[in-house]
């Protein structure tokens, strides 16, 4: 087990630590005052799990400061290495020209699985990272949470252990259902069924004989309020009355839709509509476009008359509260991410929150994950005001 201390980067221990089974070490950087002397871990000074803590606080600096620190040795894997800082020079050149000034960073890391060989001489871990960082921009602070989740392998050099690899788990590319052509194919007509579907038949009212009637009916009114609380409220943990899938961005963001009332369209079957129905029988019961990045993508970009139906926008700033962001990470129109927008920045631009790799407002470009390329597209949905 990792050990339960926390650390801080020039900065005070905390006493205590998380409840049994989730240990983990922690990082973050605040002002050093004179009393604040670094406790022990409770672990062999060149043990794995001090490498460990070690990486955590050289995670923690770059954080904060949007540069690669000194890594002394820590990590030998020179492919991730590259990998990181080219990821920290496009977030150092986003945040100057949003203008953003961090002001604080606390990075933790939750063990997950751990192997080791016999001697002890090789060890893995997969790490959940728990990333909170307060920023300032305009005069406005706000935070912003993210997980990510990696797998290390150590191996013992001397009296102490290096980080020989390091892998990524870009979980925002690893949709459950491939979308090639024939499922594109049968998503495609089976919303195309759909939306051709003639009305039904509506009794003939001659308003001048019954007036009160001359309004006609009025639509749902979508409450972006309400998506956006709910996606604030279960973003870290799943709804038990919901399905929870291994990649589960579309199934969060398509409940975050349905809390703010949009009516779901339920037709049986997979490919048509956009509705969810609890496991029956062993079974999981719920469309594609409930479930599936593509397939959401598919399914707002249709023409209906009534129902959850969306406008395709052309940027970002154009988005409100509940609205819905889908990514394309590699330009080939196969979307795999979704994200719903829950805050605004102080330039008026919007933070998302997402599932499958928690997040909490994150700002909206994506350029902060391993996910992201020069290829990655957009796909804006500013959801109807009435359903």
């Amino acid at each position: 087990m990792m050990p339960q201390a926390r650390s801080r980067t020039g900065a005070r221990k905390r006493k205590g630590g998380q409840a049994p089974g989730k240990a983990a070490v922690r990082s973050e950087r605040m002002a050093q005052r004179p009393q604040d002397a670094p406790r022990p871990l409770k672990s062999e000074p060149g043990g794995w799990k001090a490498s460990v803590h070690r990486y955590v606080q050289w995670l923690n600096q770059a954080e904060i400061d949007r540069f690669d620190p000194d890594a002394d040795g820590i990590v030998t894997d020179l492919d991730h290495m590259s990998r990181y800082r080219r990821r920290l020079s496009r977030l150092r050149e986003q945040e100057l020209r949003r203008g953003v000034l961090p002001l604080r960073s606390e990075t933790s890391a939750e063990l997950l699985r751990m192997s080791a060989s016999e001697s002890m001489a090789e060890a893995t871990a997969m790490i959940e990272l728990k990333i909170k960082r307060t920023v300032q921009q305009l005069g406005r602070t706000y935070t912003e949470d993210r997980r990510e989740r990696e797998r290390l392998w150590l191996a013992q050099d001397g009296g102490s252990y290096r980080i020989i690899r390091i892998e990524p788990l870009v979980m925002e590319r690893r949709p459950k259902y491939s979308m090639s052509d024939s499922f594109v194919s049968q998503l495609t007509a089976g919303q195309l069924s759909e939306d051709e579907e003639k009305p039904k038949s509506m009794p003939y009212i001659n308003y001048e004989v019954m007036p009160q009637f001359k309004q006609g009916r009025t639509g749902i009114r979508y409450r972006r309020d309400l998506a956006a609380a709910y996606a604030d409220q279960w973003w870290n943990e799943p709804n038990p009355a919901y399905e929870t899938f291994e990649v589960n961005c579309t199934n969060y963001v398509s409940q975050c839709l349905f809390a703010g009332h949009a009516p779901m369209n339920y037709t049986g079957k997979r490919e048509a509509g956009w509705w969810y129905r609890e496991r029956n029988a062993g079974r999981e019961n719920w469309s594609y476009s409930w479930a599936v990045a593509g397939a959401l993508q598919l399914f707002l970009s249709g023409v209906r008359q009534s129902g959850l139906r969306a406008t395709v926008v052309d940027s970002a700033d154009q988005l409100e509260l509940g609205d819905v962001i889908i990514y394309d990470w590699s330009g080939d129109n196969r979307y795999q991410h979704s994200t719903i927008v829950t805050a605004f920045d102080a330039a008026g631009m919007p933070l998302v929150n997402a599932n499958t790799v928690p997040s909490r407002h994150r700002y909206w470009d994506y350029r902060d994950s391993y996910a992201w390329t020069e290829q990655t597209k957009y796909r804006f949905f500013h959801i109807s005001d009435e359903l």
